[in-house]
């Protein structure tokens, strides 16, 4: 009854089941950092042959451009850090903190990104194909940002403590390449989606109340029970060959081309 009566209001108490998830994640992880380590140990310590990483304390530390291809950085703390071009294919960031984190044309590709703190995080440019990503983003920078085929849908069969999902709420996903991502039941409200190439997304019960698609690509896109509240279509191509439009929720209050 209170989701029929107010649009939004199941997906407000996900997100604070969601939020508390995290919360408690990060705390359990935030616990056991180590010493802080500045830029030339981390570099060290990888030509070493070190891959285990994991709860290194790094926080604001210059590593851009460092190779981490393939390391193990569960539970590192890197508040603020500045990875700009970091190469971290294939990574575990699994629990890591990323707050606030410069990450610019960072390479992603293949990472896992579960329960990871990256809210307005710098991901502009990146390239996160294929990569698992379950985590907060919300006014995250990914403008430009490669995330085609991205694994971010959530997944029904393991919800022990309340819907987990990715949370990309007010982020800047202008001109991203977002084609065969899966973001169902991702949390996407009022995001900046503009020129973004959401071409066989799944966007399967996603939250896109009050998100700006205008000019978005959205051929074959499926949008089945999704939440389209005050979202705004205009200049988008492909709708006519979008899956599931006329089953999405709040379509009569969204605005596309007349």
């Amino acid at each position: 009854m209170l989701a029929r009566k107010h649009p939004g209001a199941l997906w407000q108490c996900r997100s604070i089941a969601t939020g508390l998830l995290f919360a408690y994640l990060i705390s359990a992880a935030d616990s056991s950092f180590a010493a802080p380590m500045t830029r030339e140990q981390v570099i060290s310590k990888l030509e070493s042959g070190a891959t285990d990483l994991s709860n290194m304390e790094a926080a604001g530390v210059d590593l851009s451009g460092v190779d981490f291809r393939g390391a193990r950085l569960f539970g590192a703390n890197l508040e603020g850090a500045n990875l700009s071009n970091a190469k971290l294919a294939r990574c575990n960031l699994d629990l890591t903190i990323l707050r606030g984190a410069v990450l610019v044309n960072a390479d992603l590709r293949e990472s896992s990104i579960f329960g990871v703190l990256l809210e307005k995080a710098n991901l502009s440019g990146a390239d996160l194909r294929g990569a698992r990503l379950m985590s907060r983003l919300e006014y995250a920078n990914l403008q430009g940002a490669n995330l085609s085929e991205l694994k971010a849908g959530a997944d029904m069969r393991n919800q022990p403590m309340g819907l987990i999902r990715v949370m990309l709420s007010h982020a800047s996903l202008k001109g991203a390449k977002l084609i065969g991502a899966d973001l169902s039941r991702g949390d996407l409200s009022y995001a900046d989606l503009r020129e973004a190439d959401l071409t066989r997304a799944n966007l399967t019960r996603a939250n896109l109340t009050g998100a700006n698609l205008g000019g978005a690509a959205l051929a074959g896109a499926i949008v089945t029970d999704a939440e389209i509240h005050n979202a705004i279509f205009i200049g988008a191509t492909g709708l006519k060959e979008m899956l599931g439009l006329d089953a999405t929720q709040g379509r009569e209050t969204a605005t596309f081309d007349p």
